[in-house]
């Protein structure tokens, strides 16, 4: 596993930072943020998003690292909505990124599991090769994978490790925040069945270990991924891939809260947790 003295540090260095903010300066003037959308050719339809551009993105010139950050399911065509607070939060960070939320779901299709289900439902095209390639073409972008984070929460925290592991060459950093790893039922309790076993193991990244050694190795990557120690559904399966990564030495950092399945313990940590995905990225630069 990852050094968790390092991780510490991180939060120290973030503890001085908000203390120190408070005592004095100006105010931080505020990112841009949009709502946009492009034609999806694996959904057959539109697909929205929400981006905030840095401060300063109009005249810097600069190429910035991009976060494409997933929400949970089930869902309506609007949830991606709900998580403009990360926004925010990534402004306290100290760190300029590109910060994109998409749509993940559809009023047709409320539980799509970040899976290629066929014609016109294919969410896991639409997410990790579509919508990259769009960003990359209409924003200044570090377009290499050392340039991009997929990170999302309980759902989306499934949705981002899995589609981060099946496109490798696509992100750096992989993070989970109360997620799962195997695709579920709307409960979140029951494993789903997508097709047939090979169907099944590629949606599962327990049966996808015995890769994962081999293609970090390959592809440097950052993969977190914590839960709250009351969650009423996840404990056991992120404990699970924690005992099954170390077993077969591969780099990770899991970590445990106080709390549940809860927007107020993914606020109360996000600014760490997202702090941790930037600080393996590379830094924005000129074009």
């Amino acid at each position: 596993m990852l050094d968790r003295a390092r991780f510490v540090r991180v939060l120290g260095v973030l503890v001085l930072t908000f203390a120190t903010a408070g005592l004095g300066g100006g105010a931080v003037s505020a990112a841009t943020s949009a709502t946009s959308a492009f034609r999806s050719r694996a959904l057959n339809s539109r697909l929205h998003f929400l981006i905030e551009l840095p401060n300063g993105y109009d005249t810097s010139g600069v190429r910035y690292p991009v976060i494409y950050f997933l929400h949970g399911l089930p869902a309506g065509p609007t949830s991606y909505q709900t998580l403009a607070w990360v926004e925010g939060t990534l402004e306290a960070t100290g760190h300029e990124a590109i910060l994109v939320i998409p749509q993940a779901a559809s009023s047709g299709s409320s539980d799509p599991e970040y899976h290629d289900w066929g014609p016109g439902k294919n969410w896991e095209t639409a997410l990790a090769a579509e919508l990259p390639k769009y960003i990359d073409a209409h924003y200044r972008t570090i377009a290499n994978r050392n340039g991009r984070a997929i990170i999302g929460l309980s759902a989306g925290g499934y949705g981002a490790t899995i589609l981060g592991v099946h496109h490798p060459n696509e992100y750096a950093v992989i993070e989970s925040w109360s997620g799962y790893f195997r695709p579920t039922d709307e409960t979140g309790e029951k494993t789903l069945d997508v097709g047939s076993k090979a169907d099944n193991d590629n949606a599962s990244v327990h049966a996808l270990l015995a890769q994962l050694k081999t293609q970090f190795r390959r592809y440097p990557t950052f993969f977190g991924f914590y839960v709250g120690k009351s969650d009423p559904t996840f404990v056991a399966d992120n404990a699970r891939l924690d005992r099954e990564l170390t077993a077969a030495r591969v780099s990770h950092l899991f970590e445990l809260y106080a709390g549940g399945h809860t927007t107020a313990l993914w606020q109360a940590h996000a600014t760490a947790w997202l702090t941790l995905a930037l600080d393996h990225l590379h830094a924005p630069a000129t074009s």
